[in-house]
């Protein structure tokens, strides 16, 4: 482009020469910024339709390369390039059905626009525990106040009360911002612990259920069932269960069956079992337990 240069008298001083247009600092525009201008017009005229999608295609593709930039800025985050794209490209087409051409230029509507989007995925999306977003705001916070306080080189971590003076935050408010600092991402279980050849693992150190409590339960749930037995009946249970007997060998003990034995074995285990559940069943002639 051809700037013309303006006649200067001669003699004029310099103090009130005009300045240079080829020297003075240009505004900063970048290449990916197109004019488009007539497009987003026609667009505005248009009702839905193929004729609406071919403009609105046409200005996706001319803003593309700014959305591609802008994503670029988010790099090295833990998400891909590509991804990231994809999401601006989102952002790019919200900023496209949304904007109003008499309010102004595209670029300053699309930009936060974009680069909000961006911002959403990395704070929807890319946490491996879901924060409330209050949380990570907190996170946030903090994160640039122990930068901006740990700048100078040799300076200690700053505490946790300096890190509420700074962003004027509360000590719980600050706990609870670096609590989400360690939040972004997750540990597998699979790995180790330590650099040794013993290879133990995260996974290694979490407890399981012990079924040795099932059992403790089991038996004090039992006690009570047990103690109103009869004699007998809880003399052979503790001959089947406890001293390994069979049917038989309770039957030539006790004078008696080994079917006797058996359905006496039978009722008695029923009626613990009830006692336990709380369900006890009154049988003829005896009164029912509450």
């Amino acid at each position: 482009m051809l700037i013309e240069t303006p006649t200067v008298p001669p003699g004029t001083p310099e103090t009130t020469r005009p300045a240079d247009p080829s020297n003075a600092p240009a505004r900063r525009r970048h290449d990916d910024a197109p004019d488009t201008m007539a497009l987003f017009g026609r667009l505005a005229g248009l009702a839905d339709g193929p004729e609406r999608d071919a403009v609105r295609d046409e200005l996706v593709t001319a803003w593309l390369p700014m959305a591609h930039r802008i994503a670029g800025r988010f790099r090295d985050r833990g998400e891909s390039i590509e991804d990231l794209r994809q999401v601006a490209a989102l952002g790019l087409v919200k900023a496209i059905d949304r904007f109003d051409p008499e309010r102004g230029a595209f670029e300053s509507y699309a930009v936060p626009t974009i680069t909000g989007e961006v911002k959403r995925h990395f704070r929807d999306r890319m946490w491996a525990l879901r924060v409330p977003r209050r949380v990570q705001e907190l996170r946030n916070k903090v994160r640039v106040a122990r930068r901006e306080l740990a700048q100078s080189p040799g300076s200690p971590e700053p505490s946790v009360a300096a890190l509420a003076a700074h962003t004027g935050l509360t000590e719980d408010e600050v706990g609870a911002g670096m609590e989400a600092l360690e939040s972004f991402s997750t540990l597998s279980l699979d790995a180790e612990l330590s650099a040794g050849d013993d290879g133990y693992s995260l996974a290694d150190t979490l407890g399981a259920a012990d079924a040795s409590y099932d059992t403790v339960i089991d038996r004090e749930s039992a006690k009570e069932g047990l103690r109103r037995l009869p004699e007998r009946e809880r003399a052979i249970l503790y001959m089947r269960f406890f001293e390994d007997m069979t049917q038989s060998r309770i039957a030539d003990s006790l004078g008696i069956s080994q079917m006797h034995v058996s359905r006496l074995i039978s009722r008695s285990c029923a009626r613990v079992r009830d006692e336990a559940l709380g369900r006890h069943t009154a049988r003829p002639g005896h009164p029912a337990r509450t």
